[in-house]
């Protein structure tokens, strides 16, 4: 049976959610006016005041929100509140360039967490349960969020944060740990770990989020860890991890509509699609006090559902991120998306850690995938690792369309990050 964190919300009638998303976005939109000069400006550059938005009908007259106006009001340029009545901050993964910095209330933070815990519980997560948290904490949003969540459903939390692996299968095992929350591509790794050490777990469900992650990744480590896994969507920017989670369906993530008002939008015009097609993802969060974004363009791709779910809940759904239309890559004229690369490989028997490598020699862009070998495959002779790569070759070229280079390379030399595993290296653009 369908167990929810907070039914009266989670199972809301059209109506209500409807309800709860006008009044908080009029809320939203007149605090913005009256406390954050840039959106005000915005408005009035758009022709707009508090008055024309009288509910989610009028939404579309709102301007966008980016991560370049996040950039240009560094850092508390979008401050809706006093410094003062901030309790935490949040910032985004990154490596150049200013980082952004997402501020939060009491209230948001209670607001997040009553959130993470809905998308614990919806991965069956109890009092009984043992939730190892091997998110990275700090200003990561994944570890922070999702220990908060656990600790509302009243679970044992181990806040193990990523890495120290040796430790987190120890504790893992003598803790009797029943549900891990990590990046996909670490719990990957766990898996790997678990199986090469013949460790006796108890794992029952997987919480994986952060980064993206194929149906064909999720198959592969639900058999080697022998657990349920389910997807979990967020962005520091709108109040971290949980923004939307999975259900038992595992069909899609319900985006959670009592906080956000979600629209899927033409990524190069701008302009609204209808369900079922597949655009860029923008969140609108009404509910967030320190730092609210309206109309927040995500650059994920995916495609919104209204359809009923079996498990009972009301709030619409996001499919799976197909991709990001910032990240999508462009060789020799063909959109490429590493999830695609992934599912190849996967398909083939490989290992879910790979990193794919863009370069331009001679004016003429390149694509290189290196891949982890099976342990096992250490012992095959030169010959056997070619014929490997070769029919990779092959089958990265009937996918996309375009030749890859393929390399294989020892198992664990393909460095795991804390945060989000770094998948595409594109040379061209330094």
């Amino acid at each position: 049976m369908e167990r929810y964190y907070q039914p009266e919300i989670e199972t809301a009638s059209r109506e209500q959610l409807t309800a709860w998303q006008d009044q908080h976005l009029t809320a939203q939109v007149r605090s913005l006016w009256d406390s954050v000069p840039y959106y005000r400006q915005k408005m009035e550059a758009a022709g707009l005041t508090p008055a024309d938005i009288q509910g989610i009908g009028d939404l579309g007259k709102l301007p966008f929100m980016t991560r370049e106006d996040l950039t240009a009001c560094y850092p508390f340029g979008m401050l809706a509140r006093p410094t003062a009545d901030c309790v935490t901050i949040h910032s985004s993964a990154g490596t150049t360039g200013k980082k952004l910095i997402a501020f939060y209330t009491q209230r948001d933070l209670e607001l997040w967490e009553d959130r993470c815990a809905r998308a614990v519980t919806a991965a069956g997560g109890m009092r009984e349960d043992v939730c190892q948290i091997s998110f990275g904490y700090g200003l990561f949003t994944g570890g922070a969020g999702l220990d908060g969540g656990c600790r509302r459903v009243g679970c044992l939390t181990l806040p193990m944060s990523a890495g120290n692996t040796d430790r987190q299968l120890q504790f893992m095992e003598d803790l009797g740990a029943t549900i891990l929350c990590c990046t996909p591509s670490y719990a990957a790794y766990l898996a790997e770990c678990v199986q090469e050490r013949g460790l006796k777990i108890s794992l029952r469900s997987g919480i994986f989020g952060a980064e993206p992650w194929s149906e064909e990744m999720r198959r592969s480590i639900e058999e080697k860890l022998g657990i349920k896994a389910y997807d979990i969507y967020g962005l520091t920017e709108l109040g971290g991890m949980g923004v939307a989670f999975e259900c038992s369906a595992q069909d899609g993530l319900h985006i959670n509509e009592d906080s956000f008002i979600a629209e899927v939008v033409d990524p190069e015009t701008g302009e609204a699609l209808p369900e079922g097609q597949a655009g860029e993802l923008v969140l609108s969060a009404v509910t967030q006090e320190a730092m609210p974004l309206l109309r927040y363009r995500t650059r994920d791709i995916c495609v919104l559902s209204r359809a009923a779910c079996p498990c009972g809940r009301t709030h619409i759904k996001m499919s799976k991120p197909m991709g990001r239309s910032d990240d999508m890559l462009v060789i020799k004229g063909v959109n490429v998306f590493p999830s695609q690369i992934e599912t190849v490989l996967l398909a083939q028997g490989f290992s879910c850690n790979y990193q794919i490598i863009v370069d331009r020699l001679n004016g003429t862009d390149t694509l290189e995938v290196l891949v982890e070998m099976p342990p096992e495959a250490l012992t095959d002779k030169l010959r056997r690792i070619n014929e490997m790569e070769r029919s990779m070759v092959a089958a990265m070229k009937s996918a996309l369309g375009i030749r890859a280079k393929v390399r294989l390379v020892p198992p664990k030399t393909i460095t795991r990050g804390e945060e989000h595993t770094v998948r595409v290296v594109d040379k061209r653009k330094k």
